[in-house]
């Protein structure tokens, strides 16, 4: 069996070949330069040991693999329009570089592109598989146009912004283990399972994300910390801050929120810190965490079978605070 790191220098190698023709050069060019900045993989290595925890990897599960990396490119290509945004993984992104009408356009092949290859696969596959991308597919516009939504709202819950973190984020990581446990003949609760373990480590993920961008230290999470802070962005952290603050302090973090001080990021992480959201996240962060090890623990599997899953959710949430 193949560890994570394994699975991903082997999909990489596979990966990194022409997905599309070079004619018209308008339509596909910027599909390959954007699928060339590269990336975690996470999601269709994900699937190949979906497929590996119950048997040896298909080659259909390959194909897979590259529909649900096609997919996730698609939706960065044309979240990029969304947001105005100009840098991807520290490149230029194609809404900068080529247009938005190139990014459009070419985020819409690259979509096509997903469902061919997927068309590839056993046509005694095809249907359940078929079924989950097409759910997957749509939840995650849902989960996006919530994020949209939520820009604009003046009170978020917290079980909306988790619901939203579960549509946009964790059920793609779900549906790529259960789609490689498809592949691999995993009985109906063996697959429940696997994608519960997908999704609850999805949310930790995200938790650790919003925590990182906060306590974190900027040489080891990659990012200036803050960032989320001074763009004032609905996080797991701000929501439930705006739970906890009365008088003075509410009064302080809705004033924070409005202005854009050069000691803006230090104040609202005074306040997060008077009103213990840091060890609050620390513990939500565990709880989803700990529940994506007790559905990886109920698959019914060799337990040897099982370690490299672990290993992947150890890589996921590693990063140090």
């Amino acid at each position: 069996m193949y560890s994570f790191e394994e699975l991903l220098k082997l999909y990489t190698a596979k990966f990194n070949t022409p997905h599309f023709p070079e004619e018209p050069q308008n339509l596909y060019e910027p599909a390959e330069y954007f699928l060339g900045i590269g990336g975690k993989r996470m999601r269709p290595v994900a699937c190949l040991m979906g497929n590996e925890l119950f048997d040896e990897i298909n080659e259909d599960c390959w194909k897979i693999a590259n529909a649900i990396e096609l997919f996730h490119n698609f939706t960065l290509m044309h979240d990029d329009i969304m947001d105005d945004a100009s840098l991807r993984r520290g490149k230029q992104t194609v809404f900068a570089r080529n247009g938005a009408n190139a990014a459009i356009l070419s985020g819409d092949v690259m979509l096509i592109r997903a469902y061919e290859y997927l068309s590839e696969i056993n046509p005694e596959l095809l249907q359940p598989v078929l079924a989950l991308f097409n759910k997957t597919a749509r939840e995650v516009c849902e989960g996006q146009q919530y994020d949209m939504d939520f820009e604009k709202a003046e009170n978020v819950s917290l079980d909306a912004y988790i619901e939203m973190i579960q549509l946009k984020t964790s059920v793609l990581l779900a549906a790529s283990l259960e789609m490689g446990a498809i592949v691999g003949g995993a009985t109906k609760n063996n697959r429940e399972h696997i994608y519960e373990f997908g999704k609850n480590l999805g949310i930790a993920f995200q938790i650790q994300d919003d925590y990182l961008d906060c306590f974190g230290n900027p040489e080891k999470f990659g990012k200036e910390v803050g960032g989320d802070i001074r763009r004032n962005k609905k996080t797991f952290l701000l929501i439930k801050a705006l739970e906890k603050v009365s008088g003075a302090q509410k009064a302080e973090l809705a004033r924070l929120l409005v202005n854009d001080e050069n000691d803006k990021v230090e104040k609202v992480l005074a306040i997060y810190k008077e009103v213990g959201v840091d060890n609050w996240a620390k513990d939500l962060l565990q709880q989803y965490a700990g529940k994506a090890m007790q559905h990886l623990d109920n698959i019914v599997v060799v337990k040897a079978r099982k370690k490299h899953m672990k290993e992947f959710a150890e890589y996921l949430l590693q990063r140090e605070y």
